[in-house]
């Protein structure tokens, strides 16, 4: 199974609508496809946007996944792997799979969807005590960091792409998810604190100028190679919400020309840590998704099935630009094509 996953150590970068756009023009693209989606995250985002979003009972509907008797979320298989955090013999994924499309006409219906769910900030914890846990004869951070994995191995002739959706945190559960990633996208805004979110990533996930050698011990890098876990590579930074205008404002041009500039220089040092071959082939530019983006986040409807003209949005009418949705649609079907 292939998987991607959206994450930066910083938040309001955009990521989840960007996911939620790119994960629904892949599907999209390759029909014949199914598709696996997790949303790592307690907030739940991109879950309720698959769901319906705000405007079409989105929440309602995610509310319902996690009112069942066997939880059908993310949240659900934690709790089921809690009493059990290094066993992973009895693994059944299809009672944490749902299908968007039975919830939202507007998705495509190849996407299987593990919903986020707000008990994971509960289980956090108790995950990072069991990943810590010395038990003579057994790596229990390897196991409890390998779940998604586990879950994706359990699975793996049922899909042939995943993707991942990730909270900023680098709490236990982001790792566990980034553990189950092959590439990374990293969105990005044009502010000093994307670029320093970059450079989190960065020290995070390959242990990078870590301030002190206290750290190289304990850090994910190294925990990884020790359980013999291919860390995820960074597919691509996405300049995202740049302007709306056709050019990029020069402001906005000093800070990402920042960010490309530390990318070249990762770069040059671990190419390894990337899956291209020039840092400017890493780099996607994507312009501010303006009203439509707006609308598609309230109703929960990718940008190849919304409609232009005038849309309800909390109760106001909402007018959306016909060429403005075309070129919206152009750019995500760009991004999801290069997912592979």
């Amino acid at each position: 199974m292939k998987t991607l996953g959206f994450w930066n150590n910083k938040g309001g970068t955009g990521k989840t609508s960007l996911a939620f756009q790119g994960i629904c023009a892949f599907a999209a693209q390759n029909p014949e496809e199914p598709i696996l989606v997790f949303d790592v995250c307690p907030q739940a985002n991109l879950s309720e946007l698959f769901l319906g979003g705000q405007e079409n009972d989105g929440g309602r509907n995610l509310l319902s996944l996690h009112g069942e008797s066997f939880r059908r979320s993310i949240g659900g298989y934690f709790q089921d792997r809690l009493p059990k955090p290094f066993d992973s013999s009895s693994i059944d994924p299809s009672g944490f799979i749902s299908k968007p499309s039975e919830f939202n006409s507007k998705i495509p219906n190849n996407i299987n969807l593990v919903a986020g769910d707000p008990l994971l900030e509960l289980q956090s914890n108790a995950i990072s005590t069991l990943a810590n846990t010395q038990i003579p004869g057994t790596d229990s951070w390897s196991a409890v960091a390998s779940w998604l994995l586990d879950f994706t191995r359990a699975c793996e002739d049922q899909f042939e792409y995943c993707f991942v959706d990730m909270n900023p945190s680098f709490s236990m559960y982001t790792q566990i998810a980034l553990a189950a990633c092959e590439r990374l996208i990293l969105p990005v805004t044009a502010d000093d604190s994307s670029r320093r979110g970059i450079q989190n990533a960065l020290s995070l996930i390959f242990g990078m100028k870590l301030p002190s050698e206290i750290y190289a011990k304990h850090n994910f890098h190294t925990r990884m190679e020790v359980a013999g876990i291919a860390p995820p590579k960074i597919h691509m930074i996405a300049k995202n919400r740049l302007t709306q205008y056709v050019r990029t404002a020069k402001g906005y041009s000093a800070v990402l020309d920042g960010i490309q500039g530390d990318l070249r220089s990762v770069h040059k040092s671990n190419p390894e840590y990337f899956t291209f071959e020039k840092p400017s082939d890493g780099m996607f530019e994507i312009r501010d998704f303006q009203t439509a983006g707006v609308v598609a986040f309230a109703r929960g409807t990718p940008f190849s099935t919304m409609k232009s003209g005038t849309l309800s949005v909390a109760t106001q009418r909402v007018q959306v630009n016909k060429d403005q949705l075309a070129d919206n649609q152009q750019v995500i079907d760009e991004l999801a094509s290069s997912f592979w």
